[in-house]
């Protein structure tokens, strides 16, 4: 999978496409991950990408001649499923959003800023319109670094244990169960019994009604 960011502000998504299992993602070849100034494609001799909105309101939208410039060059090189751009009110992006993208091949992110887009943008040259949730951040990078970052550990191998990812929280609609590690005792709080019986049946069996429990009580409604 190759995924192309365009932003204005690259350095907020630097650190994070570095590491941990989007970088190891990208170091078995399982994925491409590029950033693009938008800087980079205006005529402006001062490098602006922004300007006031027609009509008086306050705030600087982002102009559609850079955006345009950079989609047709990656365009020109390759041929991509979506162009996404982040939005406060696009589609609310969930797991099962990430679970159909990862099944992609090429994929560009456009990151809103300021006051928002040229709206010619969103009618023209986007496909899709994502949103992290109801807020307004000051740029849609954080959003872009969340997609990517919740899409690529999705790709087969980007995870050792592959299973890991299928047991998510939102995979099969349910919050995960709770989960406990070593030690089985700890200041008189005990792991339950059932996990340590290695009756596996049974085990899978109370994950999925402490699944079912937990997501009724703080996410009735995803029931």
């Amino acid at each position: 999978m190759r995924i192309d960011i365009l932003t204005v502000l690259p350095e907020m998504i630097e650190g994070m496409i570095h590491c941990s299992i989007v970088q190891r993602a990208q170091d078995k070849g399982l994925a491409e991950i590029y950033l693009h100034n938008l800087r980079d494609y205006t005529t402006n001799k001062w490098r602006r990408v922004d300007d006031y909105p027609f009509g008086g309101e306050a705030g600087m939208v982002l102009q559609i001649e850079p955006v345009d410039r950079a989609l047709a060059v990656l365009k020109a090189e390759r041929t991509y499923d979506e162009v996404i751009y982040t939005s406060p009110d696009g589609e609310l992006f969930n797991q099962q959003t990430a679970n159909t993208m990862s099944l992609l091949n090429n994929l560009i992110i456009l990151c809103g800023h300021y006051k928002g887009v040229d709206y010619r943008i969103r009618e023209h040259l986007v496909t899709k319109e994502l949103s992290v949730g109801d807020y307004v951040l000051t740029g849609g990078e954080l959003a872009a670094a969340i997609i990517t970052d919740a899409v690529v550990r999705l790709l087969p191998g980007a995870i050792g244990d592959e299973q890991s990812a299928l047991s998510d929280s939102f995979q099969d609609g349910l919050l995960a169960p709770p989960v406990y590690t070593r030690p089985a005792e700890y200041k008189g709080w005990k792991v339950p019994d059932i996990l340590l019986s290695g009756h596996q049946r049974k085990i899978d069996e109370w994950r999925l009604q402490q699944a079912y429990e937990r997501t009724a009580r703080l996410r009735p409604d995803l029931l």
